[in-house]
């Protein structure tokens, strides 16, 4: 089920915007009007995306949509009065805030949407292979880590050291860093 956060003051073209988000698959729809009642929605859910159609009440909406992007993996659509958007997006999409201009018709609407939604998967997948590469950079410093151990005292060459991390990994059927981590615990609890 995908959650979409709608944030707008003015109640002109809402029907149009859920017609929308239901067509592009989104079931849960959270509606609000405020900039706090947003803030306090994001705290609560999580969304896969967020259209703000500014202006809110206590702020255009733009700081808001750069907030969002800043700390959060939702795709975020900027609703900007079509003599506003080229300036509002020189800035808001540095921050990967999609700006569409208003009035609006429903194919780019849709269009915005489906790309907003497409970019936040795109961003959850890059999350998802960073935190990846980050746990195998963990794990090449933990058995290097314990590779110089046994060089200092066992006194092994560096390819000595390796396959000693493997034979014992291998031998124990436990992952590389498991051995690693025992190899330090040993040499350096001693």
């Amino acid at each position: 089920m995908k959650h979409a956060l709608l944030i707008s003051a003015a109640e002109k073209g809402l029907e149009l915007l859920y017609q929308v988000l239901e067509a592009n698959g989104f079931s849960s729809v959270v509606f609000v009007r405020s900039t706090g009642e947003a803030r306090r929605a994001m705290i609560d859910q999580s969304f896969d995306l967020v259209v703000i159609n500014t202006p809110l009440r206590e702020e255009f909406g733009q700081d808001l949509a750069q907030s969002i992007a800043e700390n959060t993996f939702s795709g975020i659509v900027l609703l900007v009065k079509a003599e506003l958007a080229q300036s509002v997006s020189e800035t808001a999409e540095e921050s990967g805030v999609l700006v569409l201009p208003k009035p609006i018709s429903r194919q780019l609407l849709y269009q915005g949407i489906h790309l907003a939604v497409a970019s936040q998967k795109r961003m959850l997948q890059l999350e998802s292979e960073n935190n990846r590469l980050q746990k195998k950079l963990a794990e090449i410093k933990l058995v290097d880590r314990a590779k110089c151990a046994l060089i200092q005292y066992r006194q092994m060459t560096e390819n000595e050291a390796h396959r000693y991390v493997e034979k014992t990994a291998m031998d124990q059927r436990i992952s590389r860093s498991q051995a690693a981590q025992d190899i330090l615990s040993y040499y350096e609890g001693a």
